[in-house]
């Protein structure tokens, strides 16, 4: 058994023995306020999950590292704590939704997209509001293409942080020569 969890059993132990002590004539003490029952305690972890999830969704569809979890809510029962973390993840999945709807170069992929297309252009060879062909799916959105299909069932915002990646990666506006031109941006 690790020290921590150790340690963590033990406190535990201790301190459940000095309320059993200190409870009248000794009788064993009712369990802290604390714990929670079985079904809060699964909604709080099912809510922690569902907010990480966000937040890691973001953060993979922007190009950012994750954040790391300890999954805590595998590991307590403590109501206190539980909500603790899913407030932390709340503010994070908040924050992370926030900046995906902000794409640095916002203005001009929304020029782009109005000589483009739709944003749920479903016509091969070049799909959503971006016209990306599936090569460029595959090479800088392959994550959202395994996880939702074609560029026309994502999100608007989703479309532009893939477009935005090409960006990064070197190909600046060229994957859009007519229509970056129009905007200047070429």
């Amino acid at each position: 058994m690790k020290p921590n969890r150790m340690r963590g059993l033990l406190l535990a132990l201790v301190s459940s023995l000095a309320l059993a002590l200190a409870a009248p004539g000794g009788a064993a003490a009712q369990a802290p306020e604390s714990i929670g029952t079985a079904a809060e305690v699964k909604a709080l972890a099912k809510s922690i999950v569902r907010h990480r999830a966000t937040t890691w969704h973001w953060q993979r569809v922007m190009g950012k590292p994750r954040l790391p979890t300890k999954h805590m809510e595998r590991k307590t029962t403590d109501l206190a704590h539980l909500t603790a973390i899913r407030d932390l993840w709340k503010r994070r999945a908040a924050r992370a939704r926030a900046r995906g709807q902000r794409p640095p170069h916002r203005a001009a992929w929304l020029c782009i997209k109005r000589y483009e297309g739709r944003w749920t252009d479903p016509n091969a060879p070049y799909w959503g509001g971006l016209q990306m062909s599936m090569q460029f799916q595959r090479a800088f959105g392959r994550y959202l293409l395994r996880k939702k299909g074609t560029a026309n069932r994502w999100k608007p915002a989703e479309q532009m942080w893939i477009a935005e990646r090409a960006l990064r990666a070197g190909l600046g506006f060229h994957p859009w020569p007519n229509t970056a031109r129009r905007c200047g941006l070429l």
